[in-house]
């Protein structure tokens, strides 16, 4: 077994991940939003763009927009209605992320700040709200220039978590690469 073992790592390509070397992605993405006193997730679709660069090859400095719409017909429909559901979230944030290079898999952790944009469904206005993110994925190298992906984001809206306790993305990533 441990000569199987070796004998593909031996014959299978590296992933190449090196310093300086840039990342521009793009892909549809799925939000999941908890929202307090609400019974069931809003669950929406968007997308999700983002940059990398190698600052060396485990370390990357990050960049990534993203927007989803969790709730696409909520609206403000009878004067009781809870006024903090969202229809739509926006983000932008910035971060490190860690890479852990195997073969032609590349699984990576990432770690951001940014801010998160509510609007529509039953806000009474939008809200700009400070976030912090978690994140998990990984990436296949089809070559050395192009990478197919999945991340999972954990975001916690900082200052209304009491209203906001969980929102998730997962987004499936198509990345291009230069710079090496």
């Amino acid at each position: 077994m441990l000569v199987v073992s070796g004998v593909l790592v031996a014959l299978a390509p590296d992933a190449r991940a090196v310093e300086r070397q840039h990342h521009l992605g793009v892909g549809p993405t799925l939000g999941m939003l908890s929202v307090a006193d609400k019974s069931t997730l809003s669950v929406g679709a968007g997308a999700t763009a983002h940059y990398a660069y190698g600052l060396n090859d485990q370390w990357n400095l990050m960049g990534e927009l993203g927007s989803a719409v969790v709730a696409l017909n909520q609206e403000q429909d009878y004067p009781e209605a809870p006024r903090n559901r969202p229809s739509r979230l926006d983000q932008a944030s910035v971060g490190i992320g860690y890479v852990i290079d195997i073969l032609t898999w590349v699984p990576y952790l990432t770690a951001q700040v940014g801010a998160h944009h509510l609007s529509g469904g039953t806000l009474p206005s939008s809200l700009v709200v400070p976030s912090a993110q978690l994140g998990l994925g990984i990436d296949y190298q089809l070559s050395r220039s192009f990478a197919l992906g999945l991340a999972g984001r954990q975001h916690f809206l900082l200052t209304k978590l009491s209203d906001y306790p969980s929102y998730t993305t997962v987004t499936f990533r198509l990345e291009y690469m230069w710079g090496f």
